[in-house]
């Protein structure tokens, strides 16, 4: 058998790796050392375990400037954290505006709800390459608009969205402002108060560096949303109804301690670094491989133009070549990680005009190489001279 090839690693935009070695020892020690149930008991090992998802707090609140702590939720993912939000807060009749872009995990809890309780759902185009018209979404916006909805980066196009624009349409509106920041938390500046943000769904295993099955959802102080899930929370346990008190309002169940202390270590690592320093360093790899790509004849790139801002996310095609055959043989015959398909947002695919083949997406990470993306490039070179097209 032959050796191995290297893994070069660029599916980042699905879940960051490798981690910062401090994640995965923090997550170590505390299943050797205090992996009992935080808030469920006033023995020692408890306390400490508790006091491990409050220190994952705080440094999130600081990361995101939230005011409070306790106003983050932890939550399985961001999936999960858009759906307690969504559910949480709509009712029978409202309205909701959202984007073109959104993934399923945003448009599939709407489209329930459609069928559910008959809410309607407005879905504002957005230009083949992501440019989002505020004009248009403050035409779509009603007197019955309780919510808009926005990915603040594509997972496809790697675009970036006006935020603030969005927030003062729904502070005009009396709209609640949602926003998937799946793409962005950890590599884009987020500060939930200037920016508006009433409600911010988060993964831990992306762009914060921490495990899979952690993520959280900030919610505004003055939002009340319906527990997405009811039962034992070590608070009010006298009480058949579930407690007021945040955060364990929202977080029924025993936690995910020691991920969440995995993820406050990867947060740790973004605040060490900055957040500046990390988008710097993703946007040079990033147009360095779309400057690489763009160079091949018959490549074609979505989202923004090379040389305008994006996300680490460079989703391609290469004319007369299937996307999932591009993406098996860079894995199988180069050892390259990335992804193909429609990355579960058909509607970004309908914008962008792939949605008949759905595209290759690459997405570099902090600790991804330059000689990393040499060989990409190169790999598709070779792909394309194989295939003769």
């Amino acid at each position: 058998m032959g050796e191995e090839k290297p893994l070069i690693y660029l599916d980042n935009a699905a879940t960051s790796w490798p981690k910062p070695p401090a994640v995965w020892e923090a997550m170590e020690k505390v299943m050797r050392e205090s992996a009992a149930n935080p808030g469920r008991g006033g023995h020692a090992m408890a306390v400490k375990a508790s006091r491990t998802l409050f220190e994952a707090r705080k440094r999130l609140a600081k990361l995101l400037r939230i005011s409070n702590p306790n106003d983050i939720a932890f939550t399985n993912n961001t999936t999960h954290a858009l759906n307690l939000a969504i559910q949480g807060l709509l009712k029978p009749g409202d309205h909701v505006v959202a984007t073109t872009l959104e993934h399923n995990s945003v448009r599939r809890p709407l489209e329930a709800l459609k069928r559910k309780l008959g809410i309607e759902v407005t879905y504002v185009a957005t230009d083949s390459r992501g440019l989002l018209d505020l004009s248009h979404v403050a035409a779509a916006v009603s007197g019955r608009t309780k919510l808009i909805a926005a990915t603040h980066s594509s997972n496809l196009l790697g675009c970036i969205t006006p935020i603030e624009g969005l927030a003062e349409i729904a502070k005009q509106s009396g709209a609640k402002l949602l926003i998937d920041a799946a793409q962005s938390a950890g590599v884009l500046p987020i500060d939930v108060g200037s920016m508006g943000i009433d409600l911010l769904a988060f993964p831990g295993h992306k762009g914060l560096l921490g495990p899979q099955g952690t993520g959280g959802l900030y919610i505004h102080p003055e939002i009340d949303l319906e527990p997405l899930m009811h039962g034992g929370t070590g608070s009010k346990s006298e009480a058949p109804e579930q407690p007021t008190v945040r955060p364990d309002r929202y977080e029924a169940g025993t936690p995910n301690t020691v991920g969440i202390a995995g993820l406050a270590e990867g947060v740790g690592f973004v605040l060490k670094e900055t957040v500046q320093k990390i988008h710097e360093r993703e946007k040079q790899l990033t147009f360095m491989l779309m400057e690489g790509l763009l160079a091949i004849p018959g490549i074609s790139i979505l989202g923004p133009e090379l040389g305008k801002e994006r996300t680490a996310i460079v989703s391609f095609l290469l004319e007369g070549v299937d996307p999932s055959e591009m993406a098996f043989l860079l894995d199988q015959q180069f050892g390259i990680a990335v992804r193909a398909g429609f990355h579960c947002t058909p509607l970004g695919h309908e914008t962008a005009g792939s949605y008949e083949t759905g595209a290759v997406r690459a997405s570099p990470g902090y600790f991804t190489t330059e000689s990393e993306i040499v060989s990409m490039i190169e790999a598709v070179k070779q792909i394309k001279t194989t295939l003769n097209r």
